[in-house]
């Protein structure tokens, strides 16, 4: 006779998930008590493509010089650009002051709780938006990056990769997963992307450390190598990327200012020195005068 029971819903084993992170999980500075919305929201823009290792002291410094948006609202942004020291994608720089500048002026100098007013802040895009919402304001909202996509893939879904990204389909699987007390869907939140970064790696998870290995559908289905799209890795050496780091390294290292001659000697290739010198000045981290190239004021 055939079962009439619909299948079960995929779940995520919270209860041994949260216990995990208990023991398990880092004590980042922006995890502790008393931290601001601003603090969590210039940790999540630093950290984006970043390790957590090279952020942790540039977030510090950054605080220290400037406590909240207010003050960097109003900071130079050639100084901005300095203190962002190598933390790379220094865009990300000018973002945040923009950001600051909004906060202050839209907001009377408090960030946001709500995800559509977090989404109208320059430089916060969809993660960034849910995770100050979820991690800085405590809202049952789900938080999707690489290692959550990467842990929904294996323990719910039984694949070694979650594939392509889609912001859609990946926020509608991970908001089913969120327990329905709000206190435990932020809990699950931070954890489940703390295993991601520890446990359920990319290129060498430690299954015999994970609190999910025993409700794993991967791990139960013997842990099938994946045969989907694979995604590039990303190369830093002799790209644009390099040579835009190597240019801007010459004024932020200097007094700010240097000569066409002196950024010319940075790189060989005229053509690719020429077309990342372009971007640095189309992105504002720039600014030419005549044949002098400074910071921004």
């Amino acid at each position: 006779m055939t079962s009439t029971h619909a299948p079960a819903t995929p779940r995520i084993d919270t209860p041994a998930l949260l216990a995990w992170f208990d023991g398990a999980g880092r004590p980042l500075p922006w995890r502790e008590d008393g931290v601001t919305p601003w603090e969590i929201l210039l940790c999540e823009v630093m950290s984006q493509q970043t390790p957590v290792a090279r952020v942790e002291p540039i977030w510090r410094e950054w605080l220290e010089r400037w406590p909240g948006p207010a003050e960097l609202a109003v900071a130079a942004p050639s100084d901005v650009i300095r203190m962002w020291g190598k933390l790379g994608y220094p865009r990300r720089a000018l973002r945040l002051r923009e950001c600051a500048v909004v906060v202050v002026e839209k907001f009377h100098g408090e960030v946001p709780t709500e995800v559509d007013d977090l989404l109208s802040l320059p430089g916060v895009g969809d993660y960034t938006a849910r995770a100050v919402a979820c991690f800085a304001h405590g809202q049952a909202v789900p938080v999707v990056d690489t290692n959550v996509r990467r842990v929904v893939a294996r323990a719910v879904n039984g694949v070694a990769e979650a594939g392509p990204p889609s912001t859609r389909r990946d926020l509608a699987a991970v908001e089913a997963l969120l327990p329905a007390r709000r206190e435990e869907a932020v809990a699950f939140s931070v954890a489940v992307m703390e295993l991601g970064a520890l446990v359920c790696t990319a290129r060498s998870p430690d299954c015999d450390a994970c609190p999910l290995a025993p409700t794993c559908a991967w791990v139960a289905a013997g842990r099938p190598a994946w045969n989907g799209p694979r995604r590039r890795a990303q190369t830093y050496a002799g790209t644009d990327r390099q040579v835009r780091g190597l240019l801007l390294d010459v004024l932020r290292d200097g007094d700010g200012t240097a000569t066409a001659a002196r950024l010319d000697a940075v790189w060989p290739d005229a053509a690719q020195r020429d077309r990342a010198l372009a971007s640095l000045l189309d992105d504002g981290l720039m600014v030419r005068n005549h044949d002098h190239y400074t910071l921004p004021t």
